[in-house]
């Protein structure tokens, strides 16, 4: 079972070991992309690639906090107990539920405060065995689409790099 695909227009943001195609945004790939690699080095990303890798990678590590904050409130998140599947279902609504209710009503929130820090680097997650990652699947894709995805890319990082080179 793999992931839906979004709309048109619409991409997941994913790491590297999925490839940049139709739906999968993943960073340039032999270029530096985790943020300790441009944290503490006094380093500003050079090239257009280093700045969309950087970008890409602040942006998951918004997406792993926010999920980080829902598991370490809702234990039953991390693995789900053999409940039906037609029970599971509900589980990660009413988790979200009581998630955005405390998130409007606490602004003293100590997981959130803890998980709201932009300098917070989250582990890379496990990924369970039997995975799709561990079991490839076979995705038909023409080469067009591939270089069709290559060039939203591009697109994205030009205008990355375009709005730092004019932002002082």
């Amino acid at each position: 079972m793999g992931f839906p695909m979004p709309p048109e227009g619409k991409y997941y943001v994913v790491d590297s070991g999925y490839t940049n195609m139709p739906g999968f945004l993943s960073p340039y790939r032999g270029e530096r992309y985790h943020l300790n690699n441009f944290r503490g080095h006094g380093q500003r990303p050079k090239k257009i690639e280093d700045w969309f890798n950087f970008r890409h990678s602040s942006l998951r590590n918004v997406i792993e906090r926010c999920f980080g904050v829902l598991k370490a409130r809702f234990p039953i998140l991390k693995q789900m107990p053999p409940y039906s599947v037609r029970t599971q279902k509900y589980i990660p609504t009413a988790c979200f539920t009581v998630h955005n209710w405390i998130r409007m009503h606490d602004d003293n929130d100590d997981l959130f405060r803890e998980y709201s820090q932009e300098n917070m680097v989250m582990r890379q997650c496990q990924r369970a065995s039997g995975s799709n990652s561990q079991n490839p699947v076979e995705i038909d894709i023409t080469r067009g689409q591939l270089r069709r995805m290559s060039n939203v890319r591009d697109r994205i990082a030009e205008q990355i790099w375009a709005s730092m080179n004019h932002s002082g």
